[in-house]
């Protein structure tokens, strides 16, 4: 279970180093886009940013609620 364990967390590591690694190559290579304001005056690089600590916790909880229901199994 722990190499189970060890695979989830890995695989979910992988997804938010996706998502951090295109908000860095984002601000990067396409500044002016980062810059824009959409949304009351706050910039894509600013709600980008919060999106990704959200990923953060919605990966965490997933990561939690897969490992229970591991653990719920055995």
């Amino acid at each position: 279970m722990q190499a189970r364990n060890s695979r989830i967390g890995l695989i979910l590591f992988f997804v938010y180093l996706l998502l951090y690694g295109g908000f860095v190559l984002a601000n990067t290579f396409w500044p002016k886009t980062m810059e824009a304001t959409p949304l009351a005056g706050v910039n894509v690089a600013i709600l980008s940013g919060f999106g990704l600590i959200i990923a953060a916790f919605v990966l965490a909880l997933v990561y939690g609620m897969m490992c229970n229901s591991a653990e719920d199994d055995s």
